[in-house]
């Protein structure tokens, strides 16, 4: 049996029986940047284990590196590049949004290739919440607007890509 995730949002509570990749995300909440010369090595985890070494600073944007590391982590198929909107390319679009299902944001212009990405949780009239990596410089959950997502996406097992 998974486990059952309480959370606070918009000042109820909501209890969810999350997948694996949702389970991984969650497992690092709270993790964050640390001020000044020093990194956080959970953060350069995020990028060293899935292939960007060279990356060595926790001031380097992180949301896709922590979405490819919790997606690679779940063996789900995952971008591998550090830009957001890299995955509206990676599994299937859906609509509505899934609980856990990856929420791709467009950020200072809708055609600038800024973005920003993380896994859905739920949603307003107006917001999106989004668990996330670089939201206020740690893994938390943090409202956007909703008019800036562009698309959401729900990512497969390696072994099974077409599921």
């Amino acid at each position: 049996m998974q486990p059952i995730w309480e959370l606070n949002i918009l000042n109820f509570k909501i209890g969810i029986n999350v997948n694996n990749m949702l389970e991984i995300a969650l497992g690092q909440y709270g993790i964050k940047e640390i001020a000044g010369k020093k990194h956080n090595p959970l953060v350069l985890r995020y990028f060293q284990e899935t292939g960007h070494k060279w990356v060595h600073t926790d001031e380097t944007a992180w949301c896709t590196a922590f979405v490819n590391w919790c997606a690679m982590k779940a063996d789900k198929v995952y971008s591998n590049k550090l830009n957001a909107r890299s995955y509206l390319a990676i599994g299937k679009s859906i609509r509505p949004p899934e609980l856990g299902c990856i929420a791709i944001l467009w950020r200072v212009h809708i055609t600038s290739w800024k973005g920003h990405v993380g896994f859905y949780i739920t949603e307003d009239e107006k917001n999106v919440y989004l668990l996330g990596g670089n939201q206020h410089n740690k893994v938390c959950i943090k409202p956007y607007p909703r008019n800036r997502v562009l698309g959401y996406r729900k990512l497969f097992g390696t072994s099974n890509a077409g599921e």
